[in-house]
């Protein structure tokens, strides 16, 4: 009578005694069933084989691997890949897969679909994110050997695949990169055109010629002041020459008319016997003969300049009215030629001199634009050197991936840059995978136990009888004084009475 009090170990034994036969007809009708029915159905054969997913062997500060991904997204990318229709068919074809019972095509597709499992290998400690160390592939078919076969061919589907994805991959990286790399070349000969040409039409204007352009504005300018110097000198001199040439062209003439030297003459040769004079007192003294004899040369011509201030006095000279026809045929002196001649060197000389200040002058200009213009011409050039190296970087680091990435591809057709590799080839199964027929027996013994122990408790549940002495105290909350056991006549035990008083226990022999 379940449910009215707490039970104990005792009364669990009791109710298994009792009802032990429910609990093992079942076990045992059930494990039989189980059995007999795993007998009725297909044996399924598992091949397996595993595969390994190699990282690449070679040390990436070395040779850098062209391809960097998830290795589970790869592994069910090329699952669905490999498993897709028009990957199965062939198999289905070449073997005559469940042909048995004339199913269509694409439900042969399908159940050969569900018959390959491919399970990704559980990562070990160490491993790098999203690295699997490998996978596993099962086929279940009710043929071993059939098993086998198409577990060999999806093991080289996926083997062939890894091959033809990695170098597609690598092509089509290797296309991009070039493709690239030549689009970054043109940018590159493009900025250097544009510097080339820049520097053309700027040449002398450069940020580093800056200093020289001031360099050369300070000389030009020190040169321009130095020529216009020398020019005011030649200036001058000239206008020295003129004024001389008229007064001894006038003395001449003077002299040609009266037939006496003139005073200007006389000044003339009086200036240049007094220097002659200085110089030799310069180098000896007064007692020496010859500045003696020079000395009395002065007093001569001083004389002879009084006599022809007095003469011109008495005298005056009279203007030759056609003086060029007069002078036509007539020897000018010598010194008047070399006035003549020092005029004509001074005219060369001051146009020399006024070409160098007008070219000074242009050069000024030049390189006074140049320093002007100089921080636009920098700010403009600082903007193309800047594209043209960024340009060139962008190149040179192209070049550098292309390169590192031809050298991967180079190590993964060599096997060296990692990719799946088969641990061993697709096993031949000498036992069934499925049913385990003993397995199936534990079951049904198993589902008979769970049933037994289900009627057990539906009939205890269901039985009203008072069994024990605490059935008795826990339905009418009072002690018990007697029990009167089921008399059995088949059976040889004396049954007894038990009286049972509240502090006291007396026992009776029972009547029979």
């Amino acid at each position: 009578m379940l449910g009215h009090r707490q039970m104990g170990m005792e009364d669990y034994t009791g109710i298994l005694r009792r009802r032990k036969w429910l609990l093992i007809v079942p076990a045992v009708l059930l494990s039989v069933a189980a059995y007999l029915v795993s007998m009725k159905i297909p044996n399924r054969f598992e091949s397996t084989t595993s595969v390994l997913i190699e990282e690449q062997r070679v040390s990436d500060s070395i040779v850098k691997p062209i391809v960097q991904g998830d290795s589970s997204q790869k592994l069910t990318t090329m699952k669905e890949r490999i498993l897709s229709r028009t990957r199965l068919q062939p198999i289905v074809e070449r073997f005559n897969l469940f042909n048995d019972k004339g199913l269509p095509l694409e439900d042969r597709i399908t159940k050969l679909h569900d018959a390959i499992k491919v399970t990704p290998t559980a990562a070990m400690e160490g491993t790098r994110a999203n690295q699997l160390p490998g996978f596993s592939i099962q086929v279940t078919l009710s043929d071993p050997r059939l098993a086998q076969q198409v577990c060999s061919e999806i093991l080289s589907m996926f083997l062939d695949e890894d091959v033809q994805t990695g170098a597609t991959e690598n092509n089509n990286i290797m296309d991009f990169l070039n493709k690239q790399v030549e689009e970054a070349q043109q940018r590159m000969n493009a900025q250097d055109a544009k510097l080339a040409d820049f520097k053309r039409h700027n040449l002398g204007s450069l940020p580093d010629q800056e200093a020289a352009n001031l360099n050369l504005l300070t000389a030009t300018s020190t040169q321009m002041d130095a020529v216009t110097q020398s020019l005011d000198r030649e200036e001058q001199n000239k206008a020295l020459w003129e004024s001389e040439l008229s007064q001894q062209l006038a003395a001449w003439r003077a002299t040609r008319q009266t037939g006496a030297a003139s005073p200007v003459t006389i000044d003339t040769e009086l200036k240049k016997k007094q220097d002659e004079l200085a110089t030799l007192q310069e180098k000896f003294t007064d007692d020496w003969p010859d500045v003696k004899a020079k000395k009395q040369e002065i007093q001569e011509l001083k004389k002879q300049r009084a006599d022809a201030e007095a003469a011109s006095k008495l005298n005056p000279p009279v203007k030759e009215k056609d003086d060029s026809s007069s002078t036509a045929n007539v020897v000018e002196p010598e010194s008047i030629q070399k006035l003549r001649a020092e005029i004509k060197v001074s005219d060369l000389a001051i146009q020399e001199k006024k070409r160098q200040q007008q070219a000074l002058q242009e050069n000024y200009k030049v390189y006074q634009g140049r320093v002007q213009i100089s921080p636009m011409v920098e700010q403009e050039y600082s903007e193309l050197t800047r594209d043209n190296i960024s340009a060139k970087g962008d190149y040179d680091g192209l070049i550098h991936k292309r390169d590192d990435s031809g050298m991967s591809v180079a190590l993964q057709r060599r096997q060296e840059g990692g990719g799946f590799k088969p641990l061993d080839p697709a096993s031949l199964p000498d036992k069934p995978a499925f049913p385990n027929r003993m397995l199936f027996a534990a079951g049904g013994f198993g589902g008979g136990l769970a049933l037994g122990l289900a009627l057990i408790l539906l009939l205890e549940m269901r039985d009203k009888s008072f069994r024990t002495e605490s059935d008795i105290e826990a339905l009418l909350k009072l002690p018990t004084l007697a029990m009167v056991p089921v008399l059995d006549a088949s059976s040889s035990l004396a049954s007894r009475i038990v009286f049972r008083a509240r502090g006291t226990d007396k026992a009776l022999p029972a009547k029979t």
